[in-house]
C-alpha cells in the first residue's frame, strides 16, 4: 500500500512514503494495525523522517508526522545539489547518492526522491544497493545527509585553508 500524499503545516511539507498494514488472527476475525512512513521537509536544508503504528491510517500518520520533526536533520545545499558524494548505510540498505549538474533533477527512487524533494535538492543522482525495503532506503538516506560537508566546515574543522 504505497501512498504519495502531500500535506503543508506551516513551512514544513509532509509526504507519506508508504503505508502498511498488518493483521493479527483474534477469536472475532482479524484486527488490522497500520504503520505509517513519513518525510518531513522544508525544502530549504531541513529534512526528517518518521515512523508510527496506530489502528487507524490517519493516526499513524499523524504520529510518524510528530516524529520526523523531532529528527530533522540540516543538510547543505549549495547551487541545488550536494556539496560532494556519500553513502549511507541502513542496516542492509546502501544508499549512494552523486552531485549533478544543473537541470539534471532528482535521479531516484521514490522513497529516495521524498527525502531529496524535502529536503530542498533538486539536482542529485542516486544508486540503492542491497534492500529495497522504503523504511530502511529512506533512514539509509538520511543518514548519508547527515554526512555531508561544506568546504567551509572542513576548512573550519581541520583549521587549513583547502585552495
Amino acid at each position: 500500500m504505497s501512498t504519495g500524499k502531500e500535506t503543508r503545516t506551516g513551512e514544513f511539507v509532509e509526504k507519506v512514503v508508504k503505508v502498511r498494514r498488518c493483521a493479527t488472527v483474534v477469536k472475532g476475525g482479524r484486527r488490522f494495525s497500520f504503520a505509517g512512513l513519513v518525510v518531513v521537509g522544508n525544502g530549504r536544508g531541513k529534512v526528517g523522517v518518521g515512523y508510527a503504528k496506530a489502528n487507524e491510517v490517519p493516526p499513524a500518520v499523524e504520529k510518524a508526522i510528530k516524529d520526523g520533526m523531532k529528527n530533522l536533520v540540516e543538510v547543505p545545499i549549495q547551487s541545488g545539489t550536494i556539496p560532494h558524494r556519500v553513502e549511507g548505510v541502513y542496516e542492509t540498505a546502501k544508499v549512494v547518492l552523486l552531485p549533478a549538474g544543473p537541470g539534471t533533477g532528482i535521479i531516484a527512487g521514490a522513497a529516495v526522491r521524498a527525502v531529496c524533494e524535502s529536503a530542498g535538492i533538486q539536482d542529485v543522482l542516486s544508486k540503492a544497493h542491497g534492500s529495497t525495503n522504503p523504511v530502511n532506503l529512506v533512514k539509509a538516506a538520511i543518514e548519508g545527509l547527515k554526512q555531508l560537508r561544506t568546504r567551509e566546515d572542513v576548512e573550519r574543522l581541520r583549521g587549513v585553508s583547502l585552495s
